[in-house]
């Protein structure tokens, strides 16, 4: 089989692999269909983050079930399937509390693999997201937005669940990349009645207030928080969805909160300390991590999409054969697609 490997930064390219096999009893093998690359598989890409050469990259796919381990017994070859990169086991404490971003059996080492023609999926039995049918009965734009159920609209509402966006509120959301885009939906789909987005890209805002966005806020840093303020009568947001990670934008997240407030952060970190004493002297909540993906489509997001309440899908702007895998990271990269769609198999 043919995946994406890491050579070094700068540079992924199309390898051969090792077909998968089942090595585990709760393992499934599904044939990716469609994957995608997402804005954290950049980290290594431009080397911010370490990664070691030859590894296998990816963890956003949709796919169709070719085999189970023995003891998968709610998944079956044939099925058409969601394949979250969380691998929650559906019985620890972490999973049985709706935090299966934590769960406690996942495999160590990762999810990589997810961009190549075949994935062995642990945990399958819980983890994977049952699609009704086959991919041939979906529409091109159906199957975009059910591959974003693997990551970006999972993160995006673990943003607005963690915040505690409710109706009437007004919200704020950093970041206009997938997963602000998909925050913007989310506290959309939550009743929020003013979304602000903080976007400094003419295609981005677009497509953020086609998905709900009141307002658009284009300054940064100490700007933005004024223009934040002078929105919001000098009160500040009800809730932040925090979805970059850097430091300026959890600054900014928690200057524009209202006392009381709660940030829900999702952006992985991109330094290892913070200064929380601005959340103590404004009494603001700061909560998020990594999504809970197999909940919140079970519970949420899988029939939102199959419904046509919510449209995530238009986040990919780009599409890419597997073979032209350089160049969808380098669109990712260069800021010219919002997301790269991959296509893999039919």
């Amino acid at each position: 089989m043919k995946a994406a490997m890491f050579v070094e930064p700068g540079r992924v390219e199309l390898a051969d692999a090792p077909m998968p096999v089942i090595e585990k009893p709760g393992d499934a093998i599904i044939r990716v269909v469609r994957a995608c690359v997402c804005g954290s598989d950049l980290w290594c890409y431009r080397g911010i983050s370490q990664r070691q050469a030859g590894t296998f990259v990816g963890h956003e796919a949709i796919g169709v079930v070719e085999d189970v381990g023995p003891d998968v017994s709610h998944i079956h070859p044939g099925d058409f399937v969601v394949a979250p990169f969380t691998h929650g086991c559906g019985h620890c404490a972490a999973c049985k509390a709706g935090f299966d971003g934590d769960c406690m059996s996942k495999e160590p080492g990762g999810n990589g693999g997810y961009q190549g023609e075949y994935l062995r999926f642990a945990n399958a039995d819980w983890a994977l997201v049952t699609i009704p049918g086959a991919p041939a009965e979906y529409s091109d734009d159906m199957l975009n937005s059910l591959l974003t159920l693997s990551d970006v609209m999972a993160t995006g509402y673990h943003s607005a669940a963690t915040a505690q966006v409710k109706g009437g509120d007004t919200v704020v959301v950093m970041g206009d990349g997938a997963v602000g885009l998909c925050g913007v939906i989310s506290a959309k789909l939550r009743g929020a009645e003013r979304i602000i987005a903080m976007s400094r890209h003419a295609d981005r805002q677009a497509l953020a207030r086609g998905f709900g966005a009141t307002d658009v806020v284009a300054e940064r840093g100490d700007e933005a928080v004024e223009r934040v303020k002078s929105l919001t009568a000098g009160a500040g947001a009800d809730a932040v969805l925090e979805c970059v990670g850097t430091a300026q934008s959890v600054d900014t997240a928690i200057k524009v909160a209202r006392a009381g407030a709660v940030v829900g952060r999702v952006g992985v970190p991109q330094r290892a300390q913070m200064n929380t004493n601005e959340l103590f002297w404004r009494n603001i909540g700061l909560r998020g991590g990594i999504a809970a993906v197999t909940t919140y489509d079970k519970g949420l997001l899988l029939d939102a999409v199959l419904n046509g309440d919510i449209h995530p899908g238009k986040v990919f702007t780009q599409r890419f054969s597997l073979d032209r895998i350089q160049e969808a990271y380098e669109a990712m990269d260069q800021r010219t697609a919002i997301k790269s769609l991959l296509l893999v198999s039919e």
